[in-house]
Formats: structure tokens, C-alpha cells, sequence
């Protein structure tokens, strides 16, 4: 299990990188991100990173994408 930690990790650095360049967040990517969450336990960093990202979301900073 501890690959698809590391998996999930890289994965959701990533996806922040590419969310904050795009100033938006693909459908693939809100699916992979509820995936994390909903299957692995994610690391104290890899929530604050997505509690980022949905604060912006909030805020407008960040678009969701279809």
C-alpha cells in the first residue's frame, strides 16, 4: 500500500502545480482528487493542499473546469 501513498502524493503536487498555472481544476482531476480522499490516508501536507484548493475554489481564484 505504501506505493500507491507515494502515488497519490506526487499525484496531488501535481495537480496543485496545474490547478494555480491553469487558474482551474479538470473533472479528471476533482475525480482523482476525491479518489485520495476517499481511498487512501492521505498525509497532514496532502489535506492542507486540498483544503487549498478548495478555498480557492470558494474564493474564485480557481474555476472548475468541465
Amino acid at each position: 500500500m505504501q506505493s500507491s501513498t507515494s502515488l497519490y502524493q506526487s499525484n496531488i503536487a501535481e495537480l496543485y502545480c496545474s490547478a494555480w498555472n491553469t487558474r482551474s481544476i479538470s473533472s479528471t482531476s476533482r475525480q482523482s482528487l476525491r479518489s485520495a480522499l476517499l481511498n487512501d490516508s492521505l498525509n497532514e501536507a496532502d489535506y492542507r493542499i486540498i483544503n487549498r484548493m478548495l478555498y480557492a475554489v470558494r474564493r474564485g481564484w480557481l474555476k472548475l473546469a468541465d
